[in-house]
């Protein structure tokens, strides 16, 4: 039978790589995915100002599997009942059994002028973009404005000034930080918001809460009931939307994850109410924690159809989202939530190489790991 996996992002590789093991040798494991490529996204910030170190960030996808049959394409429509996923050239792919791991896309809510003159951070080429953009503005004295203040943005930021510390340009820093909610990152523990907020203002970055965005131009952003806001350089980092094969929406699926008849569904590509009835927060870490839910569930559901089904619906795990806890980086500072516990300094930058070196060793790519950890120390 084939199982098929669409998207190779953190859900994606995550549950390839557990069916690797688990499922027949009879059965086939496809994943499909547009750019063959696993991006560790949560690191990707490291690259506005380590242009060096994007590399080790995109990762072959055909490196990371033992067994799974690649296949490089795009999904642009996918039928979650019937089990069938059409690709951009109109050839279809159909399926016993599958898990829908597309990621999103960045959201502009609509906004007039956000989306053609803000750059995101997103793809490989985004940090690079960023980067270019940012040093032209500080060498000509002007201003960076990053719209949205969650975890990207608050990364974003760190990097950013940290940046122009090293180009000596720490003095001509106008970075400003504007957030909707009252508080970054928004959402999170108070002890968190307080620790990161004096961790920006130790960079020189200005953040502004209670501001809401309502659209741009080339030079100027808009905001309710305020003067516009000039920028030379602007970063959106607002939020996410579904992917186009999901109609740009991102459907809700209960804690077994399932979408449809014989579909499955995880990560950013979907809203996740988990097993205690909490909307779960589109992370890296949550989508690991899925994926071994989701592996179990497939291979479930696949022995089901391969008996024949019957009557009953087979007995499937349901997600309990963890909340591990938080680490978040700041330029060369980071604070990170372990428990009751939030750390700063060295302790938070510590946490945070170990738990990005834990996820390169556990995907397979363990010379990135080691690089990862050896990089760190090389910048204390």
């Amino acid at each position: 039978m084939r199982v098929a996996i669409f998207g190779g992002g953190y859900a994606g590789v995550n549950v390839a790589r557990r069916l690797e093991r688990s499922l027949s040798s009879d059965d086939e494991l496809l994943v499909v995915d547009e750019s063959g490529t696993h991006v560790v996204r949560h690191l990707l910030h490291r690259a506005i100002r380590r242009p060096e170190g994007l590399g080790d960030l995109t990762l072959t996808l055909d490196d990371l599997f033992d067994r799974a049959t690649v296949r490089e394409a795009r999904v642009t429509d996918l039928d979650a009942e019937t089990g069938v996923a059409t690709l951009a050239d109109g050839e279809t792919i159909e399926y016993d059994v599958g898990a829908v791991c597309i990621g999103s896309e960045p959201a502009f809510y609509g906004l007039d002028g956000v989306a053609e003159h803000a750059i995101t951070l997103h793809r490989p080429g985004d940090p690079q973009a960023v980067r270019t953009s940012f040093l032209d503005a500080l060498a000509d004295g002007g201003r960076t404005v990053i719209g949205g203040g969650g975890l990207t943005g608050v990364q974003v930021a760190g990097e950013l000034a940290a940046l122009a510390a090293e180009r000596g340009g720490a003095d001509r820093l106008d970075l400003r930080l504007l957030e909707q909610a009252d508080a970054v990152p928004p959402g999170y523990d108070d002890r968190l918001q307080s620790a990161v907020q004096d961790a920006l203002a130790g960079t020189g970055v200005t953040v502004e809460t209670g501001v809401t965005i309502t659209g741009a131009s080339a030079d100027r952003i808009q905001v309710a009931g305020g003067d516009p806001v000039e920028y030379d350089c602007l970063v959106w980092t607002g939020g996410i939307a579904g992917a186009s094969a999901l109609g740009d929406e991102r459907p809700d699926v209960r804690a077994t994850l399932r979408l449809g008849d014989r579909t499955f569904a995880l990560g950013d590509a979907v809203r996740v109410i988990d097993a205690d009835g909490r909307v779960v927060p589109a992370t890296a870490q949550a989508a690991t924690g899925q994926a071994s839910v989701a592996a179990a569930n497939l291979s479930t559901l696949l022995e089901h159809r391969r008996s024949g089904g019957g009557d009953f619906e087979p007995r499937l795990d349901r997600y309990r989202h963890d909340d591990a806890g938080w680490t978040i980086s700041v330029g060369d500072e980071a604070v990170a939530k372990v428990g009751p516990k939030v750390l700063t300094g060295a302790a938070a930058a510590g946490v945070k190489t170990l738990v990005g070196a834990e996820y390169l060793s556990r995907i397979g790519a363990a010379r990135e790991a080691l690089k990862h950890v050896g990089d760190a120390i090389a910048e204390e």
